[in-house]
């Protein structure tokens, strides 16, 4: 009686444990790092939230969208991984509310565009406003989504 009873309450937890694992796996985006990491600059060592890309990707990303020289991504990349930096922090942060760390984070973004914009040229800068903004120009199907920088 005891055999059937212990197996019976060891397959019970046995799936509990498949169900909660595979909840947390189906939480993430594809390819994501759990969150669970110390603050890094790539994805494959954790540090990304809801799919946000890590500073290599979004570099990359901005690099085929603006053409940026090289000069410039050496730049702009310092400025990505400072904004992730401080947004993990900011996640990190138990002592505010949601509602508490929104405002804090649109700065955040808002500091880090600033910062990029000083580093393009005229004709970047005036796509990295149309993509923050949303805005596509004439001529061109589809939405643009803007990069996450």
């Amino acid at each position: 009686m005891k055999k059937p009873l212990c197996c019976f309450v060891l397959s019970g937890v046995l799936a509990a444990g498949l169900v909660f694992c595979g909840t947390q796996a189906f939480a993430q985006e594809p390819g994501s790092a759990p969150e669970t990491s110390a603050p890094s600059t790539d994805r494959g060592s954790g540090g990304g939230h809801r799919g946000m890309m890590d500073p290599d990707q979004q570099l990359t990303k901005m690099t085929k969208r603006y053409n940026l020289s090289a000069d410039q991504q050496g730049q702009i990349k310092p400025i990505l991984m400072d904004q992730q930096r401080q947004m993990l922090l900011l996640r990190q942060d138990s002592s505010l509310t949601p509602d508490e760390k929104k405002p804090k984070m649109r700065g955040i973004h808002s500091d880090s565009n600033s910062k990029i914009e000083a580093v393009l040229n005229d004709d970047q800068k005036k796509q990295f406003e149309q993509d923050l903004r949303g805005i596509q120009p004439p001529g061109q199907g589809g939405g643009v989504s803007p990069p996450q920088p």
